[in-house]
């Protein structure tokens, strides 16, 4: 019987899903699977090949060719694309709109769900996404959707962005979430919806530890049970 849980976390783009899901794997002594990092390392190939994304033909050929790895370097994570760290090339704005309309495409989304499945099928693992608790793990034993309003995750989303040192408008950042909002709500494959049992976070005025601690909660009451009906 398997004696760890799989634990889903859906939302919109700044809502704190990458956040959390780190925090919340390394409180549990879980893996942390970033299933956001994987489509956007797949929307930097397409780039990098000149692979329209209105092109699903040409997007279903590149998928054998992509090769997407995670590593743990020095406490921090690191996404891979065929052999190279591509983790700060992922995060830009342009790849953040790409993503949205790669992701569409039935051959990424079957490609990249398979691996998700792999990865996650014995358990010991959270993963952070759009469709985990409605499409890759619909029997997810644990499964959260974060929300924000748009304005504060937008807020959220430029401040890491000017962090890194990239020249961003909040007013346009804001403007570039509402669209990936629609974008991801409104496609025909995987869209963003809440599970029908997935518990919702509101983190609009949370803390991530306040947040974090929330989740611990409910993670612990369903390994309590699990223990009970082992009894």
């Amino acid at each position: 019987m398997k004696k760890e849980l799989i634990v889903a976390i859906d939302g919109p783009s700044g809502a704190g899903k990458s956040t959390l899901s780190k925090r919340l794997a390394g409180e549990l002594g879980y893996i942390n699977i970033d299933t956001g990092a994987m489509y956007r390392a797949f929307a930097l190939a397409a780039r990098n090949e000149g692979v329209d994304p209105a092109d699903e033909a040409g997007l279903a050929l590149l998928c054998p060719q992509v090769l997407i790895e995670f590593s743990r370097e020095d406490g921090q994570e690191k996404v891979f694309l065929n052999g190279e760290d591509v983790t700060t090339k992922i995060r830009t704005p342009e790849i953040s709109l790409l993503t949205s309309r790669i992701a569409a495409c039935p051959a990424v989304r079957h490609t990249m769900v398979d691996l998700q499945r792999r990865m996650g099928a014995k358990g010991g693992v959270v993963l952070e996404g759009r469709d985990i608790g409605t499409v890759v793990f619909p029997k997810a034993e644990v499964k959260f959707f974060l929300v924000a309003t748009p304005e504060e995750r937008g807020r959220r989303r430029y401040e890491e962005l000017k962090a890194k040192g990239l020249e961003v408008g909040l007013d346009q950042t804001i403007a570039e979430v509402e669209k990936r909002d629609a974008d991801d709500s409104s496609r025909a494959e995987g869209p963003l919806l809440q599970a029908d049992d997935a518990i919702p976070i509101d983190t609009t005025r949370m803390t991530i530890d306040e947040v974090l601690a929330e989740m611990l909660r409910v993670v612990q009451r369903v390994l309590a049970a699990e223990r009970e009906a082992e009894i």
